[in-house]
């Protein structure tokens, strides 16, 4: 079972970047495709970026496709959520999670397990 764990959100002026990280502990991180999901209206939570367990594929809500990316180092055990030209609507807790290794791709929060506790990311304009 893997242990995640997010750091780096904050409070950033409108049009500037940002780069939380989540860093995994636990067994077998290599064989994890990670996503990044944010509350929104009448969800939980909704997707934004997901990338797959050999960085090969990843995928991005439309929404933020041209602002947002999702690095991620397997080296390092850590995936990363990219952010520029940040916007106010923007402002969020943005969670990563895991998605068990045979699912293989999904986009559904409620495939997604375990979960990070989350770093908030705030713009200002």
């Amino acid at each position: 079972q893997l242990l995640l764990v997010e750091s780096g959100g904050g409070t950033v002026h409108a049009g500037g970047s940002l780069r939380p990280s989540c860093v995994a502990s636990g067994r077998s991180f290599c064989s994890y495709p990670l996503g990044w999901f944010r509350p929104a209206p009448g969800k939980e939570r909704e997707f934004v970026l997901t990338v797959s367990s050999t960085c090969l594929e990843s995928y991005v809500a439309a929404s933020v496709w041209d602002r947002f990316a999702i690095p991620r180092d397997n080296a390092k055990a850590t995936v990363y959520l990219k952010i520029d030209k940040l916007k106010s609507e923007d402002t969020a807790v943005y969670f990563c999670a895991a998605l068990p290794p045979h699912m293989y791709r999904s986009t559904w929060a409620t495939d997604f397990g375990p979960w990070g506790q989350g770093t908030q990311v705030t713009v200002s304009s």
